[in-house]
C-alpha cells in the first residue's frame, strides 16, 4: 500500500493563503495515478475538492474554482494544493488520495491535515 504524508495545514485569517503538500512513498504508482484532495468538515460528508489526472488534467469543486490550484511533481512524487482567498467555510480536515489509475477515490489516504480559517 502506498503511504501518503500530508503537510501544510494551519490557522489562517479569511482572505489568506495556505499550501498543502502530499508526498507519496511509491513513485512508480504515483506517476500513473490520479490524485485528489478531499476535505471533511465537522458533521459533513467528505467531499472532493480538486483532482489531477496522471496526465495533468485538473478539475475542481465549484466552491473552490478560481481560488484553489492543484499541481503535481512526478519527479518528487508530490501533489500540492495552493489555496488562496480562503473563507471560513473552507475550514476542514484535508486529505489527499491516490487514485486507482484515474479513478478516485482509491484505497490510499493520507492522515489528514487541519485547515482552519478564521473570520
Amino acid at each position: 500500500q502506498v503511504q501518503l504524508v500530508e503537510s501544510g495545514g494551519g490557522l489562517v485569517q479569511a482572505g489568506g493563503s495556505l499550501r498543502l503538500s502530499c508526498a507519496a512513498s511509491a513513485g512508480s504508482i504515483f506517476r500513473i495515478s490520479a490524485m485528489g484532495w478531499y476535505r471533511q468538515a465537522p458533521g459533513k460528508q467528505r467531499e472532493l475538492v480538486a483532482r489531477i489526472s496522471s496526465g495533468g488534467s485538473t478539475a475542481y469543486a465549484d466552491s473552490v474554482k478560481g481560488r484553489f490550484t492543484i499541481s503535481r511533481d512526478n519527479a518528487k512524487n508530490v501533489v500540492a494544493l495552493q489555496m488562496n482567498s480562503l473563507k471560513p467555510e473552507d475550514t476542514a480536515v484535508y486529505y489527499c488520495n491516490l487514485g486507482n489509475a484515474n479513478v478516485l477515490p482509491g484505497r490510499s489516504w493520507g492522515q489528514g491535515t487541519q485547515v482552519t480559517v478564521s473570520s
